[in-house]
């Protein structure tokens, strides 16, 4: 085994019908090889396992030298936000449907994990936006995301208006229904789906991408990770701003979203055989017949 991996954190979709038995599988096949599992408290509750340590999703970080997440993209999402200042690399075992994060099939779960465990594994490093709301020139949230910052329109449906600033010079001003600040993770998430491009994640870059704006010639940029991108909501009853679909925020005009990368990024680690492309490939049905 690899020596760095001793102490192996655990997190389920815990609301999942189908965590059960891959959770069950996967203890077992840790403590077979006389690893020290730690569970998440909500991942305990759904197979109440004597023997296995449990703790908060919020201090797993500190208990484990390695997370393996069993669920979707939207888990491990979960889990990598609130992890964010530990350095412990994360795991993502797909039991949702696409897998652009979870990339190991639940079916061949204990094959390549005993190849990950072996010390034979691909590591890389994710970008994380970290945000603040600005109200009445006073930080008012905080926050953080792995795919993206979307700053959007509320449920009357008018259009939002938005002045967007780069490292303190003016970009423009934006009429839409709303923006999208992305990682190269979350390039083929929301941002994709909006006209956005797939940035590789090996690319120190962010995206940002209008939402049906107003102005049709207005398009997605790439800008470098080092960037300091300020929005401010000019108008737009109902407005919100949401991180990566887990925290959402109400906004109200003038307020401010400040967004730069975060200095600590995101620690995944793959099996050998990984390839970027030919997860596109298979998500994205490239080359195959529809």
């Amino acid at each position: 085994m690899d020596a760095s991996f001793q102490r192996i954190g655990v997190v389920g979709k815990y609301d999942s019908r189908n965590l059960r038995q891959p959770l069950l599988a996967l203890i077992d096949f840790l403590q077979q090889r006389h690893l020290q599992v730690v569970l998440d408290q909500r991942s305990a509750d759904v197979v109440q396992t004597p023997g296995v340590r449990t703790v908060s999703l919020e201090s797993i970080g500190e208990h484990a030298d390695l997370v393996i997440v069993l669920g979707g993209d939207g888990t491990l999402l979960n889990a990598a936000r609130v992890l964010a200042n530990h350095a412990v690399p994360l795991i993502g075992i797909n039991l949702g449907q696409l897998g652009f994060l979870t990339d190991i099939p639940a079916q061949h779960m204990q094959r390549m994990l005993e190849d990950i465990l072996q010390g034979r594994y691909e590591e890389e490093s994710r970008t994380l936006i970290q945000a603040k709301i600005q109200r009445q020139g006073q930080d008012y949230r905080r926050s953080v995301a792995l795919n993206d910052v979307v700053l959007t329109k509320g449920a009357r449906g008018s259009m939002i208006e938005l002045e967007v600033s780069v490292d303190g010079r003016f970009v423009y001003n934006l009429r839409a229904d709303g923006l999208i600040l992305a990682t190269p993770t979350g390039s083929t998430a929301y941002a994709l789906s909006s006209g956005g491009p797939i940035v590789h994640p090996d690319l120190r870059a962010l995206v940002l991408v209008p939402i049906c704006p107003h102005t049709l010639s207005n398009r997605p940029i790439v800008l470098s990770d080092r960037c300091r991108v300020e929005v401010v909501l000019q108008k737009g009853e109902g407005a919100f701003v949401n991180f990566d679909v887990q925290d959402q925020f109400p906004l109200q005009a003038e307020d401010r979203l400040c967004l730069q990368t975060a200095p600590q990024g995101i620690r995944l680690l793959h099996p050998v055989a990984h390839s970027y492309f030919a997860m596109l490939r298979e998500k994205l049905h490239w080359g195959t017949k529809l």
